[in-house]
């Protein structure tokens, strides 16, 4: 619910995508230290490489977060939260060129049918329609975090879960740096509170939860409960921002969300 419910900070600060990032990564960044400190975490880079992967890892997480936080800003939470969601489309076929694996003819029939829902959201082919422009972005972000999907699975195998989301918020801060100048020191007292919340409670705590809770719950109940974020931030839009999503975008929603908890369990009940 926490992930989900993130969404709605595009809407609550009135700040520049990149500005909302910086903050959120930031704060959870301090937040994440603290908490491998008290668990007594190995903070050390193994390798060169792997900082270099970290850096990398830091800057697709940069991008990924503010082109999604630009998609929830104009247009709206639903689009942005039910585009982004098309992430495993993208990692159906990027995964089996990098990890050398089979692709299976369920995971392509699932990619187009998530498709299609991707193209019921879409309220007219025109680029000019600020919530067709929400749909590019988030599906941009989807995209952007497939990538990132496939990079965590290359170092979980060597990190923690925690520390990796630590080193990629780390860096995510660090390259937003260089974007944001003089706008940082305007930011009012307001808007510091909505970022702290947003980088310690929806992010730092939504990771340490959602990982620990996966020591004794399985992973399918794990990846189903994932896949219902859309959900909870679609309905939390709807109480506090009144935002009603269209018949278009709840059936897209519908086909989307569907689609991903069939291909989830089915992927867990062969794993």
């Amino acid at each position: 619910m926490l992930f989900g419910v993130a969404g709605l900070f595009g809407k609550f600060l009135q700040l520049n995508p990149a500005m909302i990032v910086f903050g959120r990564t930031l704060f959870a960044s301090i937040a994440l230290v603290l908490v491998l400190l008290i668990l007594k975490t190995d903070l050390r880079v193994k390798s060169g490489r792997h900082l270099l992967g970290f850096v990398c890892m830091g800057a697709i997480l940069a991008v990924h977060w503010t082109s999604f936080f630009h998609a929830v800003q104009i247009s709206t939470v639903a689009i942005a939260l039910l585009t982004y969601s098309s992430f495993p489309i993208f990692v159906t076929f990027l995964e089996p060129f990098v990890f050398g694996e089979r692709m299976r003819i369920l995971d392509i029939v699932v990619s187009l049918v998530v498709f299609l829902g991707l193209v019921l959201i879409i309220p007219e082919f025109n680029l000019a329609n600020n919530l067709t422009q929400g749909v590019v972005w988030g599906t941009f972000s989807g995209f952007t975090f497939a990538v990132l999907s496939i990079l965590n699975r290359k170092f979980v195998a060597e990190y923690s879960a925690l520390t990796v989301t630590l080193y990629q918020d780390g860096f995510a801060c660090l390259m937003l740096l260089p974007f944001l100048g003089g706008p940082v020191l305007a930011l009012s007292l307001s808007d510091w509170r909505w970022l702290i919340l947003l980088g310690v409670v929806f992010t730092a705590l939504a990771h340490s939860l959602f990982i620990w809770g996966m020591r004794v719950v399985k992973a399918q109940l794990a990846g189903m409960i994932a896949c219902l974020e859309p959900v909870y931030g679609i309905l939390v839009a709807l109480v506090m921002l009144h935002e009603i999503p269209s018949a278009r975008e709840i059936i897209g929603g519908v086909v989307i969300i569907g689609s991903i908890v069939y291909a989830t369990r089915n992927a867990n009940a062969n794993g």
